[in-house]
C-alpha cells in the first residue's frame, strides 16, 4: 500500500510541475501577443497621421510630389504588411522611416511649411509616435527573448515542443531606422 501512495504522489508532483512549466510559457506567449498588439497601436497611429501631414503639406510642395507618392506608397505597404509577420512588418516599416525622413528633409526647404502650426503639430505628434513605436518594439523584443529563452532551456524544452510553443521573431528595425525623425525649428 504505501509503495502505491507514493507512486501516486510522484505521478501527482510530475503532473503539477508539467502544469507549472506549461502556465508558464502560456503567460509567455500571451506577453508577446500583448507587446505585439501595443506595437501595432502606434503603428496605426503613425498610419493616421501620415495623411494628415501629406495633406498639410502638400499645397505648398508643388514640385517634391514624389516624396509625397513615396510616403503615401510606403503608408500603404506598411499597412499591409500588418498581417504577414513581425520581419515583413519591420521592413515595411522601415522603409516607411525612411521616406518619412525625406519628407521632413525637403520641408526643411520651404519656410511657409517650417512655420506652419500644423505642420509643426504633426511633425510634433509623428515623433512622440516614433518615441512610442521604438519603446513598444523593445518591450516585445525583451519578452520575444524571454519567451524564446523559456521553451529552450531544460526542462521546458520538454513540454514546449510537445504542446506546440515555436519560437517567435524579433520586431528589427534596420540601423538608420532606429534614428527618430528629427524635427528641426528655426
Amino acid at each position: 500500500m504505501l509503495p502505491l501512495i507514493i507512486l501516486l504522489v510522484v505521478i501527482v508532483l510530475i503532473v503539477v510541475f508539467v502544469i507549472g512549466i506549461y502556465n508558464g510559457l502560456v503567460q509567455r506567449r500571451l506577453r508577446i501577443d500583448e507587446a505585439f498588439a501595443q506595437i501595432d497601436v502606434q503603428l496605426k497611429r503613425r498610419h493616421d497621421l501620415i495623411p494628415n501631414l501629406v495633406n498639410a503639406v502638400k499645397g505648398y510642395m508643388d514640385f517634391e510630389q514624389d516624396v509625397l507618392t513615396k510616403v503615401t506608397e510606403a503608408r500603404a505597404n506598411a499597412i499591409a504588411a500588418g498581417a504577414q509577420g513581425p520581419a515583413q512588418q519591420a521592413e515595411a516599416e522601415n522603409m516607411l522611416t525612411g521616406a518619412l525622413r525625406s519628407l521632413f528633409a525637403v520641408v526643411e526647404n520651404y519656410p511657409q511649411l517650417k512655420a506652419n502650426e500644423n505642420v509643426l503639430s504633426l511633425q510634433e505628434q509623428l515623433t512622440t509616435t516614433e518615441n512610442q513605436i521604438s519603446f513598444a518594439r523593445q518591450h516585445y523584443n525583451a519578452s520575444v527573448l524571454d519567451y524564446n529563452q523559456s521553451i529552450q532551456v531544460f526542462p521546458n524544452v520538454l513540454i514546449a515542443g510537445p504542446f506546440g510553443f515555436t519560437k517567435r521573431e524579433f520586431f528589427e528595425a534596420e540601423p538608420e531606422a532606429q534614428e527618430v525623425p528629427v524635427v528641426a525649428l528655426r
